[in-house]
């Protein structure tokens, strides 16, 4: 099948190699989050690019950005937007948000209160904004990236489970190679580091919003194979009952990934090929997103935080006593 976007947005991420250096994955992602209308959460320490990573996308896409600092004083309206009198003569009209642009970053997600998870939960999952009884639809590219730190958890507030399932990747992110972290070093003395140049938006030939449109329906058509099919059905199943898979994983999980985690990981694996210049999805494809994907969708249980079992080994378990095709 010829795609007619597909060497433009592998021109997109060839452009932010240049931009980033050390988070090939998390470069990936993005792409796949834009390729599918999908949301990321983006956890990581600080000084891993996070947010860097995300403006450097905004600056490669000819699309509205806005970044949002959430705050525990934040208040839905400083999302949604809010209605605003008009003495002079007697009317009402509404100021919107910044949660109207195409590309939003939530930086620092978790220390913003329930009442503001829950505005911008409508926003993630509807793709509209309900104020005073009337609903204004969002822009067609709209994308959150969310990022939150894995260490600082005072005056934070957990995401509600609801709200995590709406994230398509939980993307965690470690520190860089030594030879990468030697490269960034070598950027910054020499003044080209993207903290100048990306956030400027100075970015030569910026990828536009027709091209992402047409990228995300093109995307639907790259095929999964129906024994592949059943294979991620088998794989999300199996983290509802993982002893039947894997015996030692008795009494680990309290909540296995819902049936929306079978439609996010064959959606990001079908951008993810189409990313890598395919037009069918492979098991390799599927394998190399399942973590990114599951993790933040099961809950395990006190058993298995007693016994040091993370979610991410248990997806690996997983990972290989599926039958692959």
């Amino acid at each position: 099948m010829n795609f007619t976007h597909q060497s433009d947005i592998a021109a997109l991420r060839l452009q932010l190699n240049a931009d980033i250096v050390g988070q090939t994955a998390l470069l990936d992602r993005l792409v796949i989050g834009l390729l599918t209308g999908g949301h990321l959460l983006l956890e990581g320490l600080p000084g891993l690019a996070k947010t860097t990573a995300v403006k450097a996308l905004a600056a490669r896409v000819r699309a509205s950005f806005q970044r949002v600092q959430f705050t525990p004083d934040l208040l839905p309206g400083d999302l949604t937007g809010t209605e605003v009198f008009n003495p002079t003569d007697g009317t009402v009209r509404f100021v919107r948000g910044p949660l109207f642009h195409d590309i939003v970053l939530a930086d620092e997600i978790n220390r913003a209160p329930a009442k503001v998870q829950s505005a911008l939960l409508e926003a993630m999952q509807e793709r509209q904004i309900t104020v005073s009884g009337l609903t204004h639809a969002l822009p067609p590219l709209f994308l959150v990236l969310a990022t939150q730190n894995p260490l600082e958890q005072a005056g934070t507030y957990p995401l509600p489970e609801a709200q995590l399932d709406r994230f398509l990747l939980h993307v965690r992110l470690d520190y860089p190679q030594a030879d990468e972290e030697l490269r960034i070093l070598q950027m910054h003395l020499q003044a080209n580091y993207p903290t100048r140049s990306i956030i400027g938006r100075d970015a030569e030939h910026p990828i536009d919003l027709a091209t992402v449109l047409t990228a995300r329906q093109e995307v639907l058509q790259v095929h999964v194979a129906e024994s592949l099919q059943r294979a991620i059905v088998d794989l999300v199943r199996a983290t509802r009952q993982p002893q039947q898979h894997v015996a030692r994983l008795a009494g680990m999980v309290t909540a296995g990934a819902s049936p929306r985690a079978v439609l996010a990981l064959a959606d990001a694996a079908r951008a993810l090929a189409y990313l890598r210049g395919r037009d069918f999805v492979l098991p390799d494809d599927v394998i190399a997103l399942a973590p990114d994907v599951l993790r933040h969708r099961i809950v395990l249980s006190l058993d298995a935080g007693l016994q040091a079992m993370s979610a991410d080994a248990l997806i690996a378990d997983l990972l290989s006593a599926t039958v692959w095709p």
